[in-house]
């Protein structure tokens, strides 16, 4: 079955940065719609970013111009570059991939999470 791994979270301070990664098994990346997620404590679930088979990305609001989503194809990986963290970013992320080629909101594949803290 697929399997999503995710790494790379830990604690920073305001205005640093991070670098999470999506590792897939199991999985043809071609064709697959990969996003990451965060949840916060008493917070709903939230798409922070997606890319679709096109390489086309889109972006929440609240991370637009300091979250960059990427992939690469070959080592089935997607990774999320987190520059100017701010505290509101705490939360943990999730990876989550689905078998279409454009991005619906659909995700029957998700990682475990991994978190992020972002102290002031």
């Amino acid at each position: 079955q697929v399997r999503l791994v995710e790494s790379g979270g830990g604690s920073v301070q305001a205005g640093g940065s991070l670098r999470l990664s999506c590792a897939a098994s199991r999985f043809r990346y071609g064709g697959y719609c990969m996003a990451w997620f965060r949840q916060a404590p008493g917070k709903e679930r939230e798409e922070v970013a997606d890319i679709d088979s096109d390489g086309i990305t889109t972006y929440a609001d609240s991370v637009k111009g300091r979250f960059t989503i990427s992939q690469d194809v070959a080592k089935n990986t997607v990774l999320l570059q987190m520059n100017s963290l701010k505290p509101e970013d705490t939360a943990m992320y999730y990876c989550a991939a689905a078998p279409s080629a454009y991005c619906t909101g659909a995700y029957p594949y998700w990682g475990q999470g991994t978190q992020v803290t972002v102290s002031s």
